[in-house]
């Protein structure tokens, strides 16, 4: 098809799916052209651009990285035929709000679906997602991967990308030490997620062009594990689908996107967190999994928080600081730390909207549901040091940290704090096990 009849597409994304799908199904495509990317959610990638090296000889000049909210503007300055929705932890509402832009504008809207952007592996993969971000997957990702050990496999974990940093240097990462995070000068938010599969002992790969990844991952283990990102799908075909819910957020299983695409593809979904929800809640979402995917194997899961001084926590005034994502776009208004604030008894939970500084103030202006917890933001350092600057500003005698990297190697807390980890605890242990067990086996066949 020549030039001035292939489709052009804009792809919306928040530098990750929209990368991968862009990289699996567009570049290639004879029948479309990609003429801009949007971002959204993600602070500093506005104005970069998708490198060549990695758009391939279609697209000598690469593809430019455009504001989201200038979605009309640029289907007619591009003349776009097609906007695509590339990003994940979504409402319904938002799609569609998403979709009549485009549609008013006068383009196309589409989604594409799984078997067009997921990646077949050599090795059986089992995959770990979720209905909304915050829901528990990498507490079960690590979980899933200590079971496999046992099972005497060798296992590679693969997590969704982030690549907020240099694109081109991002292309294929391995990480095997926490020393690999430093030495890819990774973000707070990608720390969160990596350094966990580090201290378990976890090989980790992640980066741009998730082909690549997939294919050096295969040549270090027996099992690949997708460790997904917000409620995205697995870019790698899953021989095991194991998605986790969250009974603090009921109802939400059926009114995000692609959670509720993930929840109907599932062979087994965790609700997790039921020792801190109430039971009416993890009812109405073990009602919701039966009702939408009726043949997923359901199991209960506990979240339980553990501090290592929690005698330490009794009449303090405590700043809670929690992971960013579940806060923000999660949109929790609590995580682990403020619930271990609550149990252990401290005499406050310090407000920090009032001492925000810098990028951290336009969080909460953003993200108003957020009241009494500080979410750690660290796209760059420039925030990393705002984060800093705001932690000490606030007038406490304790800061709790619930997020799952440790803050301190990072930033210099000037108060007393105290780390809160969670792990997974099935109500009935071993059922995991024997799924896995049970996938393992249909795949080796």
């Amino acid at each position: 098809m020549s030039s001035a009849a292939r489709r052009r597409v804009i792809i919306l994304g928040a530098a990750g799916r929209d990368f991968h799908d862009f990289n699996v199904f567009w570049r290639q495509s004879p029948d479309h052209e990609v003429v801009a990317f949007t971002a959204e959610q993600i602070p500093g990638i506005i104005g970069r651009t998708y490198p060549a090296s990695l758009a391939g000889p279609n697209y000598p000049d690469g593809i430019l990285i455009h504001a989201e909210e200038e979605l009309e503007e640029l289907i007619a300055a591009l003349k776009a035929d097609e906007v695509v929705l590339a990003y994940s932890d979504l409402s319904h509402e938002a799609v569609m709000n998403k979709a009549s832009r485009a549609l008013a504008a006068g383009a196309d809207f589409r989604l594409l679906g799984w078997r067009r952007t997921s990646l077949r592996s050599t090795r059986p993969v089992v995959a770990v997602c979720a209905v909304r971000t915050g829901a528990g997957k990498s507490q079960t990702s690590r979980y899933v991967t200590s079971i496999l050990r046992e099972m005497n496999k060798k296992v590679a974990v693969v997590r969704h990308p982030m690549p907020y940093g240099d694109i081109p240097d991002q292309v294929c990462q391995r990480f095997a030490t926490l020393e690999d995070l430093d030495r890819y000068q990774c973000t707070i938010e990608e720390r969160e997620e990596y350094e966990p599969h580090l201290r378990a002992g976890n090989v980790l790969f992640a980066g741009v062009d998730y082909e690549r990844i997939l294919r050096s991952a295969e040549e270090e283990a027996d099992v690949i594990l997708w460790d997904g990102g917000n409620n995205d799908l697995p870019f790698f075909q899953p021989d095991l689908h194991i998605v986790v819910a969250d009974p603090h957020r009921a109802g939400h299983e059926s009114r995000y996107h692609p959670g509720e695409t993930n929840l109907r593809m599932a062979h087994l979904v965790v609700i997790n967190k039921c020792g801190t929800a109430r039971p009416v809640d993890v009812e109405r979402v073990r009602s919701a999994v039966a009702r939408m995917n009726p043949a997923a194997r359901i199991v209960l899961a506990n979240s339980p928080v553990c501090v290592a001084e929690p005698e330490a926590i009794r009449g303090r005034r405590v700043l809670v600081v929690e992971d960013g994502p579940t806060l923000t776009h999660g949109e929790m208004t609590y995580g682990a730390a403020y619930l271990a604030a609550r149990q252990y008894g401290a005499a406050e939970v310090v407000d920090p909207r009032p001492y925000a500084q810098g990028s951290i103030s336009d969080v909460y202006r953003k993200y108003r549901h957020l009241n009494d917890v500080l979410p750690a933001m660290g796209y760059g350092r420039k925030q990393i040091a705002e984060l800093e600057a705001t932690i000490n500003q606030v007038p406490c005698d304790l800061v709790l940290v619930g997020t799952p990297v440790d803050l301190a190697r990072l930033i210099n807390i000037r108060h007393p704090a105290l780390r809160v980890t969670y792990e997974l605890e099935e109500r009935q242990p071993g059922q995991i096990a024997e799924v896995i067990a049970q996938h393992l086996s249909s795949a080796a066949t």
